[in-house]
């Protein structure tokens, strides 16, 4: 599944995302700026979490929760080889409930679990993205 969008569109792709993912872990693939991070902030913010959501590059993972909701959203970007996602216990995050959210997800591709939802997402130009759900 495709879906275009503006930046000032972005709570049209949040919909749409909710709206066709088939599961609670969704690998985030894309280019350096095409607005992972971004497009992650604004779903956490649409399932009404609270917190400050910045990108975990340096910690790998962040954990988002709120009374009925919990987030954990890693960044692998900098990492030279899967232990360090060992390290973190990243097997341990995955059996836990909730969403997870995995930006450079091509670092560990030996490491993710059968039930995930790939996203795709492309920089058109400075203003479109074309998110692909698959």
């Amino acid at each position: 599944m495709e879906f275009k969008y503006s930046l000032s569109e972005i709570d049209k792709a949040i919909e749409f995302i909710l709206k066709n993912t088939t599961s609670k872990t969704i690998l985030f693939y894309g280019e350096m700026g095409a607005g992972k991070t971004t497009l992650i902030k604004k779903l956490v913010e649409k399932l009404n979490i609270e917190d400050r959501v910045s990108s975990p590059t340096f910690s790998l993972v962040n954990e988002y929760k709120s009374e009925k909701e919990t987030i954990f959203h890693f960044d692998f970007y900098r990492i030279e080889d899967e232990n360090e996602a060992y390290d973190i216990g990243f097997d341990d995050y995955l059996e836990q409930q909730g969403w997870k959210f995995i930006e450079w997800p091509q670092k560990i591709k030996n490491l993710l679990p059968e039930n995930h939802q790939n996203l795709i997402l492309e920089k058109l130009d400075i203003e479109y993205r074309l998110l692909k759900l698959s």
